[in-house]
């Protein structure tokens, strides 16, 4: 399948502004999983960049009611994509094509669990959201211009990779990305856990955090 359709022109508004939203944060890849009239929207916030690299895997999730049957999984580049939405929106459709794949996403190789999620409880979203103004912060401060890459990720790892105070089973950078993500309003943020995932869900959109496997063991 080399497109989709979405349901109606807000739906496809609604996807540009969640992708423009997440190539702010990370420009990069977009992963796109079509089946049961559903589209899911993956985009990466934070993923380890080796074996060595302690931080979690951040995801963020959208998902979009397709007005016709189709399946596919595929990556593909999140400007290359946006660009496609804005030519369908400036023609007056809901229908996309899917620009070639790319095959560099580490992170797009984890797949978060369909089943299983089992709520652990609720968190304010001005928790999250001072959490995640705070680590901006933190990070901006840490971190001046022309510093090298490996410093740069070293401190966003140990900002993004904190407890949130009151919340410490859930990293900063969950918060960080529910924010960047825009999935923060006025409802309680509703958090699962299934195996080493954790979920953030509210009525804008899903957080999901895979915590390192050998981090279980302590």
């Amino acid at each position: 399948m080399s497109s989709f359709t979405l349901a109606d022109a807000p739906s496809l508004d609604d996807l540009q502004v969640y992708l423009s939203r997440a190539a702010r944060v990370e420009e990069g890849s977009v992963r796109l999983i079509a089946g049961s009239g559903v589209l899911a929207a993956y985009c990466s916030v934070f993923a380890p960049a080796g074996l060595l690299d302690e931080s979690a895997t951040v995801l963020g999730l959208r998902t979009f009611a397709l007005t016709q049957p189709t399946g596919f999984d595929v990556v593909v580049p999140v400007r290359s994509l946006i660009q496609r939405i804005e030519r369908a929106q400036g023609e007056g459709a809901t229908t996309v094509g899917l620009p070639m794949e790319v095959n560099t996403a580490t992170w797009a190789a984890i797949s978060p669990p369909r089943g299983g999620w089992q709520q652990i409880g609720e968190v304010l979203p001005t928790l999250l959201e001072g959490s995640a103004r705070a680590g901006i912060r933190d990070v901006a401060a840490a971190v001046p211009d022309g510093v090298g890459e490996q410093i740069v990720r070293r401190v966003r790892g140990e900002v993004w990779g904190r407890p949130i105070a009151g919340a410490e089973h859930i990293p900063s950078g969950a918060a960080f990305a529910a924010f960047a993500l825009g999935f923060l309003g006025d409802d309680p943020v509703r958090v699962y856990e299934s195996g080493p995932w954790t979920r953030l869900s509210t009525q804008r959109g899903h957080v999901l955090v895979k915590r390192r496997a050998w981090n279980l063991l302590r």
